[in-house]
This record gives C-alpha cells, structure tokens and sequence, in this order.
C-alpha cells in the first residue's frame, strides 16, 4: 500500500467516524475552523520590483522608529568622532613638524637614535 492508498482509506475512515459526532461537537469544529480560515495568511501575486519594497518593508516593520533612530544616531557619532580624534592627531603631527623644520638642529640630531625619545618626552611636557 503507497501512500496515496493509506490517505485515501484513513480520509474514508474519517469520513464514516463523522455521522457520529454529537451536533454540538460538529458546530464547535466549524466555528474552529471559520476562526483558523479568517487568520490564515492571503498570498498576494506582486511583481519582482514590487517584491524588493516588501523585503525592506518586511524586514524593517517589526522594529521601533526610535530603534532605528538611536542606531544611526549612535553610528553618526561613531563617525563623527574617528574624524574628530584623526584630525586632532594630524594636527599634533603637523605641530611637531613644524617646530622641527623651523628648528636649528644640526642634521646629525634628527638621526641620533635617543632624539625620538626627547621629542616623545618634550612633547608630553
């Protein structure tokens, strides 16, 4: 016996078992399944342009606009302050440079090995 066989006798079994429901019993499983028919999900044919609107609608819908707010209000300040402490770096560097090219130091001190460390130490004074 396949399986379309066995569907077909356990649909007449179901079938016959049904005269023998009590009025009462056969009234609550039609509410039941008026109630499971109403909240069953209507598919809706749609083009392929209209399909990539749903998936950001559909993806989207179940967060907060305040979620979504604070998200980018959080990775704008991120952004804003990597810009802000890089240029403040490259404004310390431009500051040392400067003092250096303006400076009279022989050539010989710019590649004396302990200079590095006196420029690190002058400049956290």
């Amino acid at each position: 016996m396949n399986e379309i066989q066995f569907a077909h006798k356990v649909r007449q079994h179901l079938n016959r078992s049904l005269r023998d429901l009590r009025p009462e019993t056969m009234s609550r499983l039609a509410a039941a399944r008026q109630r499971a028919l109403s909240s069953q999900k209507v598919s809706v044919n749609q083009s392929v342009l209209a399909s990539a609107g749903g998936f950001f609608q559909y993806h989207f819908e179940n967060y907060r606009l305040r979620q979504i707010v604070a998200s980018l209000a959080l990775v704008a300040g991120l952004v804003l302050s990597t810009f802000w402490l890089a240029d403040q770096r490259v404004k310390e560097l431009g500051a040392i440079d400067s003092a250096l090219l303006t400076s009279e130091l022989p050539l010989g001190a710019f590649t004396d090995k302990g200079f590095d460390t006196w420029l690190k130490r002058a400049s956290s004074n």
